[in-house]
């Protein structure tokens, strides 16, 4: 709770100096990521090392982080997306090339993740953080055992759901259910997820993103998707959540951190990525938000340091990992389809 009041009150500080008009003499970098995903407290670290001062602010989806840079992107100087929309804000021209002179730190992160699908050039984004989707409940609420994605469409659990309130997650999650690719681009594929996903309309207590902490940790809701990562941080407020990785597979994901195109201040970008990028200040991070950290030194110290079950979240073994699939970006007709279709739903 305490995290999430102060992520308001730096998405507010950011606010304040972005449209009060009034240009500041102290060096500064901007920085728009997802909601829980940063030890905040290592801004003053890096402030401290480099006199340059962290404005933050959060989005709760790729797609609304899309919609903030497609309309104004310069005012942010540092983002975090996910791969696939990497990918898509690349072939877009809105990211600026990274200058590595800059991020020397970038030769501790872990060769799988450089040069990767999203960014083959390796010229655009250094990669932060991976994990998982599946499934999170309260056993206290839900007696059975949990391992499919049925259980977002089963009636026994009426008003007590909860569905990511973005379109391809949700579709991600009806997808797999039904047997499809998270990547397909066929239209009647994605239209029997349509169908899914609207006739659970009936059962779900709503769409949530950030919000699925509250209602969860407080047993306001039974079950919900989300990323694996953070059922580590509800399991601290609530005991009785489990875990499940669903059985017809799941979503793996690699978020880097990048610089929108005609960021104003992109060599404090950069500087920031490289501490970011170090094996500090990835073990710190990695001990508040319960992912995996491209820096491959970090993440085997880290590893080592969990008990079983938390290991078992953040670094799911090969059997799970083979039934994962990440996220790609999409041919701009099937983006369209997304689109008419989720409006459908959410109308």
């Amino acid at each position: 709770m305490k995290k999430r009041l102060a992520a308001l009150l730096a998405a507010l500080v950011l606010a304040l100096s972005l449209f009060s008009g009034c240009a500041g003499t102290k060096e500064e970098v901007n920085v728009y990521n997802w909601g829980e995903y940063i030890d905040e407290s290592l801004f003053k670290e890096f402030e401290k090392q480099t006199g340059i001062k962290v404005n933050y602010s959060t989005f709760t989806s790729n797609e609304a982080m899309y919609s903030v840079i497609k309309t104004g992107g310069a005012q942010y100087d540092l983002i975090i997306p996910s791969d696939y929309m990497i990918s898509r804000l690349i072939s877009e021209g809105m990211l600026e090339k990274l200058d590595f002179t800059n991020i020397p730190n970038y030769s501790l992160i872990d060769d799988k993740y450089k040069n990767l699908e999203y960014d083959p050039s390796g010229e655009y984004s250094v990669a932060y953080m991976t994990g998982t989707v599946g499934l999170i409940y309260n056993k206290a609420m839900i007696p059975d055992e949990i391992d499919s994605w049925g259980a977002l469409f089963n009636e026994r659990y009426a008003g007590q759901i909860l569905m990511f309130d973005n379109s391809r997650d949700a579709f991600g999650v009806a997808l797999k259910f039904l047997g499809y690719s998270l990547n397909t681009t066929d239209p009647a594929e994605l239209n029997e997820a349509y169908e899914l996903i609207k006739s659970q309309s009936s059962i779900r207590q709503g769409f949530v993103m950030d919000q699925i902490f509250d209602k969860l940790e407080s047993g306001e809701a039974a079950i919900g998707p989300y990323y694996a990562g953070d059922y580590l941080i509800m399991l601290e407020n609530n005991p009785d959540l489990a875990f499940a990785f669903p059985k017809e597979g799941t979503n793996r994901f690699v978020d880097a951190m990048c610089i929108p195109k005609g960021a104003q201040n992109k060599k404090n970008a950069e500087l920031f990525i490289d501490f970011m990028c170090s094996t500090e200040a990835s073990l710190r991070n990695m001990d508040v938000v319960g992912y995996v950290s491209a820096n491959k030194e970090a993440a085997d110290q880290y590893a080592a340091t969990l008990d079983e079950e938390a290991r078992a979240i953040m670094f799911p073994g090969d059997d799970i990992l083979a039934n994962t699939e990440v996220f790609i970006n999409l041919p701009q007709e099937t983006l369209s389809l997304y689109d008419e279709l989720w409006i459908k739903i959410k109308s």
